[in-house]
């Protein structure tokens, strides 16, 4: 990550297109040092950038409650981002410790932050259903096993065996939690489809339907 005195949306958009097109050569002259305000700065616009595409997709063929949750990511995110980069880059920070590297942890930060750069990239993907999930694993996994190798100076197979061990569990957490919640979102279309139904049926027979509804609900999700 070329650092720089001021912010520069060119550094910043330049050095995007380095780690997604030629992340070994970026993390081989990828500075070790040099501030945490650089790296932040980074990781707020492309989660800010992640944010925008996020709320532009919200735009097609959502409720408008999707819609304000959209827009309002273009604050949240940058905001998430940044707490889950300090935390990940402790996490990976003790991880390398553990495998001999004798970076600090401000290089370990620098390394995740730079890894941000796939957010736009994957917040598109994620029109397709599981696709932006899973491509995020997969591609954070190799990049983190490229600066393992060329920051962190570890050898290649051992950060493959780790990460990619790292890489499948949260494959398979992260996939069967967007599973959960796109079953979630399903059930509140159901409801919302079958309220406006019931609205047109008198008072008692109403209530006789939503409870019958309910019911069928909790013995749904008992069964799962």
């Amino acid at each position: 990550m070329t650092d720089q005195s001021k912010f520069d949306i060119h550094t910043v958009i330049n050095n995007a297109k380095a780690v997604i097109t030629g992340p070994t050569v970026y993390f081989q002259s990828m500075p070790k040092s040099g501030g945490f305000t650089n790296p932040v700065i980074f990781v707020a616009v492309m989660a800010a950038a992640a944010g925008v595409i996020a709320a532009i997709l919200s735009l097609f063929g959502s409720p408008v409650g999707m819609i304000s949750a959209g827009f309002g990511a273009i604050i949240l995110m940058p905001i998430f981002a940044l707490i889950g980069t300090f935390i990940g880059a402790g996490i990976l920070f003790v991880i390398w410790k553990l495998m001999g590297s004798t970076e600090n942890y401000e290089t370990a930060f620098r390394c995740l932050a730079s890894i941000t750069a796939i957010y736009p990239i994957v917040a598109l993907l994620s029109i397709i259903p599981y696709l932006g999930t899973i491509i995020a694993v997969v591609w954070a996994t190799y990049l983190i096993i490229e600066a393992s190798v060329f920051v962190h100076g570890r050898d290649r197979k051992t950060s493959q065996i780790l990460f990619g061990i790292i890489g499948a569990l949260l494959l398979i957490s992260n996939v069967s939690s967007e599973y959960a919640a796109r079953k979630a979102v399903d059930r509140f279309k159901d409801l919302e489809a079958r309220m406006e139904d019931y609205s047109r049926l008198p008072p008692d027979e109403m209530g006789k339907k939503m409870g019958e509804f309910l019911k069928g609900m909790e013995e749904g999700m008992k069964q799962q």
